[in-house]
């Protein structure tokens, strides 16, 4: 392991994945002890402000960020299973308390030391899994925040290469975005269905069994357009796998 030698890390849990499919977050705290972390969930974690703040309601939007600095200034990293909610805190939170003296140099301590999970599992932990193995055929889809806000493209094809028995196929504008874009598919639900009905074509042309990503919004946009579609794919999120936990109910496919 190339990082600090078992590091506090406080895990941000995000929204979606405590309210629709908690099991991202049990397979995330996993791979983060296999890795040699001590993962404590701070209990003051609410929304890390992501909505307000896309939507201009930076009041609203500050209010979280002091409350979410707070939760994870005693940790030495914060790293949560999305992109989009690491991306807010590493980069919008600093914007958003800059005028404030109070919490300015705060924001910007806990924005240094937040992670997307899987870029700190590769980059910081040089963790790679173990003892995986998955007899399927994989595409891969480049969440927007995840991939131009906290650079995550390599990590996880790299730790899914460990996957024995995972074949891992192209897909045509793997880095365009899916339509999901938090509010934008509430507020321009035409244009959403478009851009996701692009996607999930490019998607059931690789023939893969599974579709993977790292933001949970992203792939619930997608499934639920692949199984419109009468699709087969099945959706699962990175770290599922990665924690040999695809055996169950794909996204969408919870009862």
């Amino acid at each position: 392991m190339s990082g600090q030698p078992n590091p506090r890390v406080g895990f941000f849990v995000t929204c979606l994945v405590d309210a629709i499919r908690p099991g991202i977050g049990f397979a995330a705290i996993q791979l983060l002890e296999e890795a040699g972390c001590t993962v404590e969930v701070p209990q003051q974690q609410t929304c890390c402000g992501q909505p307000a703040f896309n939507s201009g309601d930076d009041a609203d939007a500050a209010r979280l960020a002091r409350q979410t600095v707070a939760a994870l200034e005693p940790y030495d990293y914060a790293v949560l299973p999305s992109g989009s909610c690491a991306a807010t805190i590493r980069h919008g939170y600093p914007d958003l308390l800059a005028g404030d003296p109070k919490w300015a140099a705060r924001a910007a301590a806990v924005a240094a030391k937040t992670h997307e999970i899987t870029s700190f599992l590769a980059d910081v932990m040089g963790y790679v899994p173990e003892g995986r193995r998955l007899n399927a055929s994989a595409t891969y889809h480049d969440s927007c925040s995840g991939l131009r806000e906290m650079g995550v493209a390599a990590q996880p094809r790299a730790l899914l290469s460990h996957v024995e028995g995972l074949e891992m196929r192209a897909l045509e504008g793997n880095d365009v975005c899916c339509g999901f874009g938090g509010t934008f598919c509430v507020k321009y639900s035409a244009i959403s269905n478009a851009i996701v009905g692009e996607k999930a074509e490019a998607i059931e042309r690789t023939g893969a069994d599974l579709l993977l990503a790292g933001d949970l919004g992203c792939l619930m946009n997608m499934a639920g357009k692949l199984h419109r579609q009468g699709a087969k794919t099945r959706c699962f999120h990175t770290v599922e796998v990665l924690a040999g936990c695809a055996d169950g109910p794909a996204i969408g496919e919870e009862t």
